[in-house]
């Protein structure tokens, strides 16, 4: 089964889009991972307080990322690690402006990325009272895990998509966001091109 993509997740320090305090990538070849990446951030001046309600929902302090690299130190190993890939993310829309908003007030140019939502796709495929992470990710078999962690949530990501390829019988990522429905977003010049072609 050809589903290669990499899956990704962010904690934030508040409630800014920048605020980026954490990332977790898991990459996936042919419905398999063989590749995971975590690593705490820095997030921009600005952008680096810790709110109370943050803290509790993912454990990371101020005091964690003291000695993290900052959003625009860390952007390269980001970029390295997808290396082309589509992105798959829960409720992606969170995540894709997690980097867009970093990359603005890092004064960095927004890297262009494919993205599929796990989300709308879990949607499309089961049947569920909820479809926050944790109650998808049991749907997809994958259950016990850290929520709240970015890596243990990229995972449950990445198990929700293979699982879903497989339901659907997708022959790829592209097959599965035709199947579902649920729309290949896009970010950086990617998507301001595909912008341009739809008003030109």
């Amino acid at each position: 089964m050809p589903i290669d993509f990499t899956a990704i997740d962010f904690e934030t320090a508040n409630s800014s889009s920048a605020s980026a305090c954490s990332v977790g990538l898991v990459k996936v070849r042919d419905g398999r991972v063989v590749d995971r990446g975590y690593w705490l951030i820095k997030p921009p001046l600005g952008h680096d307080s810790f709110s109370e309600w943050n803290v509790r929902i993912h454990g990371i302090m101020a005091a964690d990322v003291v000695d993290a690299l900052l959003w625009s130190e860390q952007l390269p190993d980001l970029i390295a690690f997808a290396d082309g890939d589509h992105l798959v993310a829960h409720n992606a829309g969170f995540d894709m402006g997690v980097i867009r908003g970093a990359c603005e007030a890092s004064y960095l140019e927004v890297p262009s990325f494919e993205y599929l939502c796990s989300l709308q796709v879990a949607r499309r495929t089961y049947h569920l009272d909820s479809y926050r992470l944790p109650v998808a990710a049991m749907a997809a078999g994958f259950e016990d895990f850290d929520h709240h962690n970015a890596l243990a949530d990229a995972e449950a990501c990445a198990a929700i998509i293979v699982h879903a390829a497989r339901r659907h019988d997708a022959e790829s990522l592209q097959h599965l966001s035709t199947i579902t429905g649920a729309r290949i977003g896009a970010l950086g010049a990617i998507a301001d091109e595909r912008t341009a072609m739809a008003l030109g």
